[in-house]
């Protein structure tokens, strides 16, 4: 007999050209996805390069009553994630460096989550989570000061990161998805108009 489901995480971004309730969206994915966690959520939005959003602990409904669902306010692009998780560790998790913003939702689990930790470490990185995610932000983050594009820097971090994943990146001007190469964690891309 067990206690609780621990499904693990949902992922989602979306990209709208316009005119689209991109943080309405989100929240109705997540809404639609809390039964792959159900004690912490969050929202990102992006509104012409400039990123904001909020996480915490709770269900969708719970964290993102009206009133804070408004105060994101309008965008072209959106992240959000659901998960089991402490507030620490709640995402998307949103990382600001030279090279500008980057907010980053992840399901899955890395095997070499340890070993590039340790090497982060050694060059100085500093965590504040205990999760895999931001291992994979840092390493995203140290491709990109040597990358043109983010696209450079998300294909050379994967080819550094091992394990069972899937995630979605939003930069100033981008949303990016990523699964591992063996397809174990779920992705799926869709239309609605001409989001």
């Amino acid at each position: 007999m067990f206690s609780k489901i621990h499904e693990e995480c949902g992922v989602f971004g979306i990209y709208s050209s316009g005119g689209t309730d991109v943080a309405g969206l989100t929240y109705s994915a997540l809404f639609a996805l809390q039964h792959r966690g159900q004690e912490s959520c969050g929202i990102a939005v992006n509104d012409d390069g400039v990123i904001s959003g909020y996480k915490d602990l709770g269900l969708v409904g719970e964290v993102f009553p009206p009133e804070r669902l408004q105060k994101l306010g309008g965008g072209q692009l959106a992240v959000g994630h659901v998960r089991y998780a402490s507030v620490v560790n709640a995402q998307p998790l949103v990382v600001r460096h030279c090279k500008g913003t980057m907010a980053l939702a992840h399901n899955g689990n890395l095997t070499n989550a340890a070993e590039l930790r340790e090497a982060l470490e050694l060059n100085g990185a500093i965590f504040h989570t205990t999760s895999d995610t931001e291992v994979i932000a840092y390493t995203i983050t140290n491709e990109r000061l040597r990358a043109s594009s983010i696209e450079e820097a998300v294909s050379a971090a994967m080819d550094r990161i091992k394990g069972a994943y899937s995630l979605v990146i939003m930069s100033p001007q981008k949303l990016i998805a990523v699964r591992d190469p063996h397809g174990f964690r779920p992705l799926c891309i869709g239309r609605l108009g001409d989001s």
